[in-house]
C-alpha cells in the first residue's frame, strides 16, 4: 500500500481508548477528561476487522496504544486476534508501565512481540509530580521484569522536559548502558497540555552533546550507520562503546522524517488518521457500522491512505491542523 508520494505504508498504531490511569502534566488535566462514551469506541470484533482490510493492503506491524491501552477491559483478547490476523507479524504495545507486570504473561501468551514502556524519571518523587499519581513502585517492578525479559524486544520512550526531567537524560540513558534496551528520547510535540500549559521540550541536539559529554562517541546503529540509507521510523540510534543496548533520538520538531513515513493511525472512535497533526482521514466507524462490505471497506481505506499529507506543520496554526491532545489521538 502506497501513498501519493510513493511512501510504503506498513505500519498501524491503534489507540484502542482515550482513558488513562496517570495524569501526566504535559499530556492530560489534572482532574482528567470527559470520557468517550462507549458506544462511541470500537468494538474489538470491528478494530480487527479494519485490521484484516489493512492486512490484506501491506499493514505488517500494529501497535497498541491509549491513553493507556491497558486499561482497556480483555486487552489480550485483542492482541491474540491480532496475532492471528493473516498478514500481521508484529504486535507491540506502547504502555506506561503500571498495569504491565500482573498482565506481562498473559500478554506474551497472546503472541505480544514488543513493548515500549513510557517512563520520564527514575526518581519517585519526580514521578509523583509528573504523573500526579503514586505509582512509582508497580512501573519498577515493570521495568525490573523487563531488563530479564528474552521474548521481547523493550524500548524505553522519554520526553525530555526543561527544569522537570533533564537532570536524569544520562541516568535514564545508563540503562540502555546495562541492558539490551533502547533507550529513546522523544522531542516534546507542542499537542494538548504541552501546548497550552508552555512546557519546554529540551532539543535533541542538546540531548545528544550531553550523551557524548556522559559516555564518548556515539556511534551510528542501523540505518543511521549506512549513508545514504532510507530509515523505516522516526528513531535514528547510536551506541556508545561499552553499551549492551542503544541510544534513540525522535526530533519530529528539528528533523522531520515525513519523507519516510511509514504509518497510520486508528483512534479508538474508529478515524484512519494519516498523520498525527492532520484532520485528514477516514471515518471506518461510519462505515462499519452502516453496513459497507469488506471491499467497499477496503476500496475507502486505499482512497483516504492515497491522500496521506506530505508533511507535518506542527509550527503552524493552520485549519487542517488536529487540536486534540496526544491522549485522543494515540500519540
Amino acid at each position: 500500500m502506497q501513498d501519493q508520494f510513493q511512501r510504503k505504508i506498513e505500519y498501524l498504531r491503534i489507540s484502542v481508548t482515550d482513558c488513562c490511569n496517570l495524569r501526566c502534566r504535559y499530556c492530560m488535566p489534572a482532574h482528567g477528561v470527559k470520557k468517550l462514551r462507549h458506544g462511541d469506541i470500537l468494538s474489538y470484533e470491528e478494530i480487527l476487522r479494519d485490521v484484516r482490510a489493512l492486512a490484506q493492503m501491506g499493514i505488517r506491524k500494529v501497535r497498541l496504544t491509549g491513553g493507556e491501552p491497558l486499561v482497556r477491559r480483555d486487552i489480550v483478547h485483542l492482541v491474540r486476534g491480532l496475532k492471528e490476523t493473516p498478514g500481521i507479524e508484529t504486535v507491540a504495545i506502547t504502555t506506561n508501565g503500571v498495569l504491565l507486570g500482573e498482565m506481562m504473561d498473559e500478554l506474551l501468551d497472546a503472541g505480544l512481540d514488543a513493548v515500549n514502556l513510557s517512563l520520564d524519571t527514575l526518581d519517585g518523587g519526580k514521578f509523583f509530580s509528573i504523573t500526579r499519581r503514586p505509582m512509582f513502585g508497580a512501573v519498577m517492578e515493570a521495568l525490573e521484569r523487563l531488563t530479564r525479559e528474552a521474548r521481547i524486544e523493550v524500548k524505553m520512550n522519554c520526553v525530555p522536559i526543561a527544569g522537570i526531567n533533564d537532570d536524569e537524560i544520562t541516568t535514564l540513558a545508563a540503562i540502555a548502558r546495562d541492558y539490551p534496551i533502547k533507550m529513546r528520547f522523544i522531542e516534546l510535540m507542542p499537542i494538548g497540555c504541552a501546548r497550552t500549559e508552555g512546557y519546554r521540550g529540551v532539543p535533541m541536539d542538546e540531548v545528544r552533546a550531553r550523551l557524548r559529554d556522559a559516555f564518548g562517541a556515539l556511534l551510528p546503529v542501523g540505518e543511521a550507520a549506512h549513508e545514504g540509507a532510507v530509515p523505516t521510523g522516526p528513531a535514528a540510534y547510536v551506541k556508545p562503546a561499552g553499551f549492551a543496548g542503544a541510544l534513540g533520538f525522535i526530533d519530529a520538531m528539528e528533523h522531520k522524517f515525513c519523507a519516510s513515513c511509514n504509518r497510520v493511525r486508528l483512534t479508538a472512535e474508529g478515524f484512519l488518521k494519516l498523520c498525527l497533526y492532520s484532520n485528514a482521514g477516514l471515518d471506518t466507524r461510519a462505515l462499519l457500522r452502516g453496513g459497507a462490505t469488506d471491499a467497499q471497506l477496503t476500496d475507502a481505506i486505499a482512497h483516504a491512505v492515497w491522500k496521506k499529507p506530505e508533511e507535518h506543520y506542527f509550527e503552524m496554526d493552520t485549519e487542517t491542523r488536529d487540536q486534540r491532545a496526544m491522549y485522543q489521538v494515540g500519540g
